[in-house]
This record gives C-alpha cells, structure tokens and sequence, in this order.
C-alpha cells in the first residue's frame, strides 16, 4: 500500500525567539511544540515571524524566512542593497547586520563546528576568535565592499541578467550588483539582453586590465554579439561537454599575487577577492616558515598560487610537488611556475596520485581542498609523510573541523589558526589552520 504524501508546511508562519546562528546564513528557532527552523533574515536575540520556505509534516527541520521583526537586535541595519530580504537574491546572508556583528557571527559558526566536529575550544586550536577583515574591507555599518571579482549572473526568460533566489533556479533581475567588484560592474552587463543564454558569468582580474565573459547558452541557441562597455575576451560553455572555449580574445586572464603574475585559464580557479590571494599566501607562509634546501606538497595547487610562493623562498635547493585535477589549471600553473626548475605538478585526483609518487617524507605540505575537504584517506596518508609543518586552507569550517579531526588521530596539533572574511555579506569563511606533529607541542 502506498504511503500518504506528507503534507507541505511552505507559507505556514510561527512567531519564534530566534536563537544561535547556524552554519549556512540562518539563524536556529523552535515552535511551541519544538519544531526546529532554520530561518534566514534575522538575527540571535529577536523575535520575528517566520514562514516557512521548505518543509513537510514530520520533518527533522524547516527552513523559513523572518518576514516580520516583532523585536530587533541592536546589530541589525536596513539592508543597503534593495534585492536583499526574504524570498529575493540569494547572493548574500547577511545584509541585515552590520559588518562587526557579521564577522562575530562567522566566528561563532566557526567555534561551534570546531568544537563539535574536531572537540576543540579555539584556545586550542591557536585561535582568538577574531575573524579579520581583508585590508580597505573595514567599512561603517550600511557600507558595502565591492570585493567580488566574478560574478555569474543568470538569465531569466526575458533575457535580463540577475542572480539566483535562495535554494532556487528563479532569477531575481537586477539593475546592479552592490558586491561586485568595479571591474565587473563597468561591463555593464546587467543592461543587455542576454536572450538565449542560459548564464553570463564576468571575470575582472585583479593587478591586470583583463576581462573576460564566459556564455552558457541554451540548448540550440546561437550566440549574441557581445558588445560591453570595456574589452573582454568572450569563452562560451560548449553543450555537448560542458567544456570552456574561446570565441573571441585570450582564453585566460592574468592575476597578480604574491609578487608575482598567474594566467588563469577560463573556468581555473582564482580567490574571488581581490585581496584573498595575498591574504592568504602570507598567512599560509607565516604558519610555515619555509627554509632554504626544504621538500614541500602543493596539493589541490589549483595555478600554482602557493606552489610558486614555496618555491620563492625554498631556494634552488628546494623542491615542490603540485597535485591538481583539473586539465587547464596543471596547464597553467606548469606555465605559471616555468621559471622554477625544482617545482613540478602532476595532474590527477590527490587521493591517486600521491601514492603513485613513492613519496615517504616531505618537511612541508600546503593543502587547499575544495568545499568537502580532503577526507579521513588522504589526511591519514599525509600524517605519515613526518612534515614539520603543515597549511590547511579551507573554505568550509565544517569540512576543515572533519579534516582537523583526523590529523589529530594521526599525531597532528593545531598550532594556529586564522580566520578571514573574505566574502564580506555572506555567511562564508576562509581559514588558514597552521598544524605541527602533537609531540612538538607537548
């Protein structure tokens, strides 16, 4: 016999106390009867009415928006930007707090899933709890940093660019992006119609005039003439493979860190920050302090940026290993790295091709994984290489607690950790956790 379709609860509403923030951009809150909800658009402390967004009958928690503020925190603001609020652009978390109660937010986040994840206070974890803001990102509370240096716009059925609702494929349009960096904003892509593309994404390159769109058009459609107000180099995701080529101009744009310049193919990864890079090459180096003649493993090296970066100050005598998946990147991080005769990147997933390497000891290693972290296999496997030092740089602190947790099992200690707000207005975080073998620190 078939079960009955549980019923939906979207548009029920509950006037809640909000409670402590959640990792994801909300807030917890209970009904009377205990029902937790995940609601977005408020702040710890208030009292709101919340609707709920998703959810059924028996559900282990719902997600709702705060459409009323009954009582306020006094961290709240009038969002700057006019697509935030409930039901709106999904780009941003946080536009509702001012810029001091946003960071201490993302530092709860992170204490809570270090504790909860790896059993570790911040205090032992080499952490103040500060959460640090990039240089000229510290602005008054209604102030909002244009950091973001690529931004994918979607295209609704009228052919006007926007941005994604919240946990939706609806396209909120937009006239203009408040956290687009102003690379971005001067292509005046939001004033086109993009008729037939599915999605435009820009590129504005920082320490170089480079611009670059990247369209993904729909099925069947031919590509517009894109005429914007800057040059750019146009790329179009091809249907068949999904894979990036080129239309019209260079197929890369070239990035400046660290003292020196990277190409970055389209679709490569790049920090979207205009300061992350720097931020975290020295964090990453400061944690490490390489010496002459030292081996080191630049995994998930992505174009290089830190493989070069160990390579400066490791010496002729020196030696890095880059491990990266992606076929362009290891394309360009070999090109951006040419100079280096002792640094060498092999392409292929860590968790294949380190082993295959015959590596058994290094001095240090620097890992950047992506959002689901390297995983109880390969952090096993690098605990049994002996580094003196290692740099985890991670951009989800659930993941990096999980990792963390598993170095400690394989005789790893924090040393350090710090943590940056690299994505001013979202709820998101990079880390950069400096580890050490437990015994040093006993």
């Amino acid at each position: 016999m078939q079960a009955e379709p549980k019923k939906s609860l979207v548009g029920l509403e509950f006037e809640v106390e909000v409670g402590p923030v959640a990792h994801g951009g909300h807030c917890i809150a209970r009904t009377e009867d205990g029902q937790v909800l995940f609601v977005r658009h408020t702040l710890p402390g208030e009292r709101v009415v919340a609707r709920v967004t998703e959810g059924e009958e028996g559900a282990r928690f719902l997600r709702a928006d705060a459409v009323s503020v009954l009582e306020a925190s006094k961290d709240r603001i009038e969002a700057p930007c006019p697509y935030a609020g409930p039901g709106r652009c999904g780009g941003c978390d946080w536009q509702h707090a001012k810029p001091g109660a946003q960071r201490r937010l993302k530092g709860e986040v992170v204490a809570e899933q270090l504790k909860r994840l790896a059993g570790l206070t911040p205090e032992e974890a080499g952490w103040d709890g500060t959460v640090m803001p990039a240089e000229g990102d510290k602005l008054p509370a209604g102030e909002v940093p244009a950091w973001r240096t690529r931004v994918q716009y979607a295209v609704d059925a009228d052919g006007n660019a926007g941005l994604r609702r919240h946990r939706s494929h609806e396209v909120e349009p937009i006239e203009h992006c408040m956290i687009a960096a102003p690379g971005v904003s001067e292509l005046g892509i939001e004033d086109r119609d993009w008729s037939g593309m599915a999605s435009v994404e820009a590129i504005a390159a920082t320490g170089s005039q480079d611009r670059m769109v990247i369209l993904e058009p729909r099925p069947g459609a031919r590509l517009p003439l894109v005429e914007l107000d800057k040059p750019v180099s146009v790329m179009r995701v091809e249907e068949k493979d999904g894979g990036i080529h080129r239309v019209h101009g260079r197929a890369f744009v070239r990035e400046r860190a660290d003292g020196r310049t990277h190409r970055v193919g389209s679709g490569g990864f790049w920090q979207v920050h205009p300061q992350a890079a720097d931020t975290l090459v020295k964090a990453v180096m400061q944690g490490l302090l390489p010496r002459k003649g030292e081996m080191a493993l630049d995994l998930y090296c992505g174009v290089g940026l830190f493989a070069g970066a160990l390579a400066d100050r490791l010496g002729d005598k020196g030696a890095v290993l880059g491990i990266e998946s992606g076929k362009r990147a290891v394309e360009d991080a070999r090109h951006n790295l040419a100079a280096f005769d002792r640094v060498r990147i092999e392409q292929g997933k860590v968790e294949a091709v380190l082993p295959r390497t015959g590596i058994t000891e290094v001095d240090l290693i620097v890992l950047d994984p992506p959002r689901a972290g390297a995983g109880r296999k390969t952090v096993e496997h690098l605990s049994s290489l002996g580094a003196r030092r290692i740099a985890y740089v991670a951009c989800d602190p659930a993941a990096l607690a999980r990792d963390l947790g598993y170095f400690r099992d394989g005789g790893y200690r924090v040393r350090m950790l710090r943590v940056f707000d690299l994505f001013p207005m979202t709820s998101h975080v990079e880390c950069v956790a400096i580890l050490e073998p437990a015994a040093k620190g006993v």
